[in-house]
C-alpha cells in the first residue's frame, strides 16, 4: 500500500459526498489498489457514516472507521492513522476545500522529507474566494503566536492537508498531548522534536459553504489551546487546570 488518506468527519453528510466522490475517483484512477481513503465519522448525529459507506460500495479503496464518542479532529485522525497501511499517511478536511489534485501535489513533492504540508499563505497559493478580513487577521495572529511559542517557522499550520512518512507519523501520534484546536501544531511540533524535516508548499484552496466556524470564539479557543499546549511541554504543566477554568469562564461570557 503506497498511500493512505484519512478524512475526519463530524456531521458532514452534505459536504462529504462530493468531496469523497472526487477523491475516490481521482486517486483510484491514478493509484488503483495502492491507495486507501479512510473516512472517520466522529460523534455524528447525521448520516455521515451512512453516506460514506454508500460511496464505498463503488470504490473498494474507501474504508469507514466510525467513532461514536467525541474524540475531536485529532482523535479521528489518530484512529484513521492507526488502521492505515500506507507508506505515506496523510489527512485532509472533509469539506472539499483542498481538491484532490492539490493533495496529490503533496504526494509528488514529499521527496525525502518526513512531512509535507499545504499552505494557503505562500505567494504562489491560489485561495478563492478571498477570506474575510476578520479571518485573515485572526489567522495571522494565530500564526504569530505559533512562531513565538513553538518556533515553527511555517506560514500555515492549520491548512487541512498534511502528509507524513509512516515512520514519522506513528511515533508523532504516540507522543501527542492534545486532540483539540492545537492538534495540528502539536503534530508539527512533535515532528520537529523527532528531528524529521517539514516541507511547506503552496496549494489550491476553495472555501466551501457550510463552515461551522465562529471567528471570535474560535480564535479565543485556539489561543487558549496553544497556551495550554505550550504549558504541557513546560514546567508550568501543573497550571493547565487553572487555565482551563479561567478559559471556561471567559468563553461563557463571550
Amino acid at each position: 500500500m503506497k498511500l493512505s488518506i484519512v478524512i475526519p468527519a463530524h456531521n458532514e453528510e452534505y459536504r462529504l459526498p462530493p468531496m469523497l466522490e472526487a477523491y475516490a475517483g481521482y486517486f483510484a484512477e491514478k493509484y488503483g489498489s495502492e491507495v486507501e481513503l479512510i473516512v472517520v465519522p466522529n460523534f455524528c448525529s447525521d448520516r455521515t457514516a451512512e453516506v460514506a459507506r454508500g460511496i464505498s460500495v463503488c470504490y473498494p479503496q474507501i474504508k469507514v472507521v466510525e467513532e461514536l464518542k467525541r474524540v475531536g479532529k485529532g482523535g479521528a485522525v489518530m484512529l484513521g492513522a492507526q488502521s492505515a497501511e500506507g507508506d505515506l499517511i496523510g489527512f485532509v478536511d472533509a469539506d472539499g476545500a483542498t481538491p484532490p489534485e492539490a493533495f496529490d501535489d503533496l504526494v509528488q513533492k514529499i521527496s525525502l522529507n518526513g512531512c509535507i504540508i499545504a499552505s494557503r499563505w505562500m505567494k504562489e497559493s491560489e485561495v478563492s474566494p478571498k477570506q474575510p478580513l476578520s479571518r485573515r487577521i485572526a489567522s495571522r495572529c494565530f500564526n504569530g503566536l505559533v512562531r513565538l511559542l513553538f518556533g515553527l517557522k511555517l506560514t500555515d499550520t492549520q491548512c487541512g492537508a498534511k502528509l507524513f512518512r509512516r515512520e514519522v507519523i506513528l511515533p508523532v501520534l504516540r507522543n501527542l498531548g492534545v486532540t483539540n484546536w492545537a492538534f495540528d501544531v502539536d503534530m508539527l511540533f512533535q515532528t520537529r522534536r523527532l528531528g524529521a524535516s517539514i516541507r511547506e508548499i503552496p496549494t489550491v484552496w476553495h472555501d466551501v459553504t457550510g463552515s461551522k466556524l465562529e471567528v471570535g470564539r474560535a480564535s479565543l479557543n485556539m489561543s487558549v489551546a496553544l497556551i495550554r499546549l505550550r504549558m504541557f511541554y513546560s514546567p508550568l504543566r501543573f497550571m493547565i487546570p487553572i487555565l482551563g477554568r479561567a478559559a471556561e469562564r471567559l468563553l461563557r461570557y463571550s
